[in-house]
């Protein structure tokens, strides 16, 4: 058995050492946010946080998160999800939708580290992270966007 903290909960595992992350999410776990895109962490439709960084669960052995915390879609912060979610919505990002949770998660890591990204800096975090129908101009908007949009309801808190 693996011990894993997945959004906050404890979770007892019976999964081989070597079972990339993914796998255990969604099979084990019944996360599917997280997609399975191309297997060789190419893509980023599995991108999920570990530890607060931005890892490919398709290729990381579960053993890797143990003693780490793992932070699905599912489970992302509001303070990041809800601007993220709004702005991809205004913008119309999704097209087929698969590649957008870890395109969401990625982004959420740019703006947890950068609160108010560049053009530049954007294509550079958001770089490796596939989108099949092509909409990485409505991705780079929302991103701005929803940069607008946390600064927002920041100030707006007591």
């Amino acid at each position: 058995m693996i011990q894993l903290t997945v959004n906050g909960k404890t979770y007892e595992v019976d999964a081989p050492a070597d079972m990339p992350i993914l796998w255990v999410l969604r099979d084990k776990l019944g996360l599917t946010g997280t997609k399975f895109g191309c297997g060789a962490a190419q893509c980023g439709a599995c991108t999920i946080h570990l530890d607060g960084e931005a890892i490919r669960s398709c290729v990381a052995p579960v053993s890797r998160a143990v003693g780490k915390k793992i932070v699905t879609i599912e489970g992302l912060d509001d303070s990041l999800a809800k601007p993220l979610q709004e702005a991809w919505t205004e913008v119309d990002v999704p097209q087929c939708g698969y590649c957008q949770s870890g395109q969401i998660m990625a982004a959420a890591i740019l703006l947890r580290d950068n609160a108010h990204p560049t053009d530049r800096d954007i294509d550079n975090a958001m770089t490796g992270n596939i989108c099949r129908c092509g909409t990485y101009q409505r991705i780079r908007s929302a991103i701005h966007m929803a940069v607008t949009l946390k600064t927002s309801a920041a100030a707006v808190q007591p």
